[in-house]
């Protein structure tokens, strides 16, 4: 069934234009090669993959978690260290306003081959959107498989305090070995899409143009994607072949919780050609606001790997605690080794986000921006469904970029909640769903495919003002 948008398209835009009219800035800054042996992210002679034990008590069950590790340490990466350098690099150029990073996370624990593909297709269509309104690179990173251990998700009796960090690295409920076999799994098939053809541009564009067969005529929408297919024509005619390897395949990274460390540390490993240390897990690891104490065990661990890493902040972060946080983490100030996650809200982040952005401006610290606003501001229905709705979501996004555009900072990328199943946990979008309508299920809402696809047009709409393009009439 297909459905029609009720409200005109004209103010849907409008209400994620910006305030101000401010551009970006067409730098011609280069970033190089970032160096695997040069720079050290923490002393060698005070930095190992246990070091963080020294942050908690013993734990129960003591032998069967060593065990774990044993039998973990012996399976293979799940990623590999010139994919990860590869990820650090590009996440150096977008820290520097010259790419965009898009994060696709499923949070549904159910293992299943075609939620993963729907959702590998949901985050590729957005970035052929995304590409097109940014005109700039993409970079494509998916959270999916594992996660099993979550804070908020198993019984809180099984965590214990420690001397103000969380002892959530042993969660008795937590099956490591399972994660591992989730994630191996997860990582094929992904491996297989992105680089057998499913990610062919010409097969995405007319995915997209499927979706905007649901608008009215004369949409925004419509005309944006009419946009996108002269630029292929175009190309085509000029002798560019759609059919090479640039346009059928893609590089697609992942990112994970840092939540059990032992399973962390169990994948740990130093590179053989650099001597180095990388968390094999995931390509980018990142720290919630649960577990980022500045003591933490946390914050140990991941000072000393090689990875590209993520820091999530709320309003509870002040901007004396986040430069602490990134000198522990990059005190060497390299590009693209730190992401801040923002999720506040359109409100509080409004209030507390310039002076976050002020003060790693003021201390001349390399990161990247991203904002997450799907799980910022949730509530419960009637029915005990956990919602977020769309108006909700868009206009956090808005007040991101226009927080951006006031501090002249590069708004470097979105971490959406989403899934290319048809489901209905957000209210809102072209499909009308409403809080009566919802199917629910899961602890963290989700954009269904339909939402996350008009997400990505109404951003891409909003990188073309900052590029300096004009507005798709």
């Amino acid at each position: 069934m297909k459905y029609f948008l009720s409200l005109s398209l004209l103010s849907t835009i409008h209400s994620f234009s910006p305030d101000l009219t401010l551009c970006r800035r067409n730098t011609q800054l280069k970033i190089g090669t970032i160096s695997s042996t040069s720079e050290s992210f923490a002393p060698e002679d005070s930095w190992n993959k246990k070091s963080w034990t020294r942050k908690l008590q013993n734990y129960e069950d003591e032998t069967e978690v060593e065990e774990s590790i044993t039998k973990l340490e012996r399976c293979s990466p799940l990623v590999f260290a010139g994919e990860v350098r590869t990820l650090h690099e590009n996440l150096a150029r977008a820290s520097q306003g010259q790419g965009f990073l898009l994060v696709g996370s499923d949070s549904a624990k159910d293992f299943n081959v075609d939620n993963i593909r729907d959702s590998f297709r949901v985050i590729l269509q957005m970035a052929l959107v995304l590409t097109f309104g940014s005109a700039m690179p993409v970079i494509k990173m998916g959270r999916m498989g594992g996660q099993l251990a979550k804070v908020n998700s198993v019984d809180p009796a099984i965590f214990e305090e420690s001397e103000g960090s969380r002892n959530i690295g042993y969660p008795k409920l937590f099956n490591m070995l399972e994660e591992y076999n989730r994630s191996a799994q997860t990582l094929n098939i992904l491996r297989a899409f992105s680089t057998g053809g499913y990610a062919d541009i010409s097969r995405l564009h007319a995915w997209n143009l499927d979706f905007v067969e649901q608008t009215d005529e004369g949409s925004r929408y419509r005309k944006f994607a009419t946009k996108v297919d002269e630029s292929l024509r175009f190309m085509k005619a000029c002798g560019v072949d759609t059919s090479s390897s640039a346009f059928t395949k893609t590089d697609f990274f992942t990112a994970n919780e840092c939540i059990s460390l032992p399973y962390e540390q169990a994948l740990t490993r130093q590179d053989s050609t650099t001597d180095r240390w990388y968390d094999f897990s995931a390509h980018m690891p990142w720290i919630s606001e649960d577990t980022r104490q500045l003591d933490g065990a946390h914050l140990e661990f991941c000072r000393g790997l090689r990875n590209p890493l993520g820091i999530k902040v709320s309003d509870k972060c002040s901007p004396e605690e986040l430069i602490r946080i990134i000198d522990i983490l990059n005190p060497s100030n390299i590009p693209g080794r730190i992401t801040i996650i923002v999720c506040m809200g359109a409100e509080k982040l409004r209030k507390n986000l310039p002076g976050l952005i002020r003060a790693v401006q003021r201390e001349g610290k390399s990161v990247l921006w991203i904002s997450n606003p799907v799980h910022s501001v949730i509530s419960m229905t009637e029915k005990g469904y956990n919602t977020n709705s769309f108006e909700k979501i868009r206009e956090e996004l808005r007040a991101f970029f226009n927080c951006h555009d006031e501090m002249r900072s590069h708004p470097g990328g979105v971490h959406l909640s989403l899934t290319g199943e048809n489901i209905k946990e957000c209210t809102g979008g072209l499909g009308g769903v409403t809080e009566e309508s919802l199917t629910g299920g899961n602890q963290y809402p989700r954009l269904n495919a339909e939402q996350a696809l008009e997400l990505a047009f109404l951003i891409a709409e909003r990188m073309r003002l900052r590029t300096g393009l004009p507005p798709i009439e």
